[in-house]
């Protein structure tokens, strides 16, 4: 069976930010998409966007890893709600690796025929409901 046309969108996006290639990584949102950089901090717009990405690398220390693990993607109206585990690999400041998943949630919108945009990343998913992460 093959994987839908998101997950290799969405892996692209991965490499980019693993490799630090914002404008690769911009080329996949829309203009006016979301990003959740952390709960209660959200920025909107492509430009307010690519700059949290590079504040969110200069803080891991250039050393963020980012993979995909479970996906799951539900289609309606030109638009696709992926849910998608996100494995995250960072320093830990002491000279080890931390290693964390999330259950992450996105929506991308179908636009030109086949191709898909990043309109809403969130990767924290329904995390962001949880009373410690609020």
């Amino acid at each position: 069976m093959h994987s839908h046309p998101l997950r290799q969108i969405i892996e692209s996006c991965d490499r980019a930010i693993s490799a630090k290639d914002f404008d690769a990584l911009m080329e996949n949102y829309a203009e006016e998409a979301a990003l959740v950089v952390k709960p209660g901090l959200i920025v909107t717009g492509k430009e307010n966007i690519r700059k949290a990405f590079v504040a969110i690398s200069d803080y891991f220390q250039d050393q963020l890893i980012v993979e995909q693990g479970e996906m799951q993607v539900i289609e309606g109206g030109g638009d696709a709600l992926v849910i998608m585990e996100t494995k995250l690999r960072f320093p830990d400041g002491q000279g080890g690796t931390v290693e964390t998943t999330r259950r992450a949630t996105y929506v991308f919108r179908q636009v030109q025929g086949d191709r898909w945009l990043c309109t809403i990343d969130n990767s924290y998913g329904t995390s962001l409901l949880d009373a410690e992460t609020a």
